[in-house]
């Protein structure tokens, strides 16, 4: 059973992630640990007070364990587990696949997708600096294919960047053809790299993300500017401009100061795709808060990432029947057919029947 099936006060038996183990201090100076639970649908918390150090030694970050307690969802704190054992998880008896998340479309389709808008690319000196990072045999596009867009709140997985990089990439690219004075080949480039420092912000393994110690210090904002220029000054003949306006666009992506950028957005290329980039990392909170969402329920817990709850009762409407279309010689029921021949019957002409 998934954890956003759960329901409360139901007793549990299954393997899930420890994604995050906490060691806090108690008031009386004692310690306890906060643990993070979780599967490809939600999280859960747990909260140890006694056999601290016993627990320690089983329950590692990025590890599967075999929980057995009770589920328990706080008018507070929300979702919790009161823990009665855990076990080592043995191989065989979970799939991995269930534990964490993955992006809607398979690997293999975004490549080819990110393929196609590559060669859309008229600029040489564009391609090239592109052909250096997606090249199919390069070492950047063996890390960049399978790393993380994020920790927590969104693409947060394997392939997770790509997935990012890609969504901004053909947003922008469907934009820019509605505003003739942005330059498509620089913006679309832009939105392509403008993460690429993620590549060195996170490390991950099957089942864990975490941010690197070069991420802590640097950013990834920082990270990919430097990368980037340095691919550029490798490039002979590359133009000024044009490696200004891809810079700018790295550096500016978070769109303000207390974001988290060094630089303010300042060109039409770069203010498309910090709007875009800002659109695609909120509409992938929903995604996230979509999969927990237990069944039949319309709103999500409060999200720090959006603000408020997310709302997911809009259901379509039905699409109407189509006429049905009368096939030559075929016989209609007795009402229809009576009103067809209503139909059909020519109208009365009522004054001359009068005189």
């Amino acid at each position: 059973m998934l954890v956003r099936d759960l329901t409360d006060g139901q007793d549990l038996d299954q393997v899930l992630l420890v994604r995050e183990v906490e060691l806090r201090a108690k008031r009386d100076g004692g310690d306890f640990l906060k643990i993070t639970l979780a599967d490809k649908s939600g999280a859960l918390t747990a909260m140890v007070w006694d056999g601290v150090e016993q627990v320690k030694a089983v329950c590692v970050a990025g590890r599967p364990i075999r929980v057995i307690g009770r589920h328990d969802v706080h008018p507070r704190y929300g979702a919790q587990v009161t823990i009665r054992a855990l076990r080592p998880a043995v191989e065989g008896t979970y799939e991995p696949a269930d534990l964490c998340c993955g992006p809607p479309r398979p690997a293999a389709q975004m490549e080819g997708d990110l393929r196609e808008l590559l060669a859309t690319i008229s600029d040489p000196h564009l391609r090239g600096l592109l052909d250096t990072i997606f090249g199919p045999d390069t070492d950047t596009w063996s890390a960049f294919r399978v790393a993380p867009a994020a920790k927590h709140y969104h693409q947060a997985y394997v392939h997770g960047l790509l997935e990012h990089a890609l969504s901004v990439a053909q947003g922008v690219s469907a934009i820019a053809r509605t505003f003739p004075s942005i330059d498509r080949d620089v913006a679309v480039v832009g939105a392509l790299l403008h993460d690429i420092g993620k590549l060195e912000e996170y490390t991950r393994d099957s089942l864990r993300i975490e941010v690197t110690d070069t991420g802590r210090l640097q950013g990834h904002i920082s990270l990919g500017y430097y990368r980037i220029r340095r691919l550029i000054e490798d490039i002979p003949g590359f133009p000024a401009s044009r490696a200004e306006a891809i810079l700018h666009i790295v550096l500016s992506h978070h769109g303000s100061l207390e974001h988290g950028s060094p630089v303010v957005p300042c060109t039409r290329e770069a203010t498309l795709v910090h709007f875009v980039d800002n659109l695609g990392g909120r509409l992938g909170s929903f995604d996230r808060l979509e999969k927990e969402l237990p069944a039949g329920a319309a709103w999500s817990p409060y999200d720090r990432a959006l603000g408020a709850g997310a709302f997911f009762g809009l259901a379509p409407e039905p699409a109407a029947e189509p006429p049905r279309v009368r096939v030559p010689g075929e016989e209609l029921p007795a009402g229809q057919a009576a009103a067809q021949n209503d139909r059909s019957a020519p109208p009365v002409d009522t004054q001359r029947t009068a005189a």
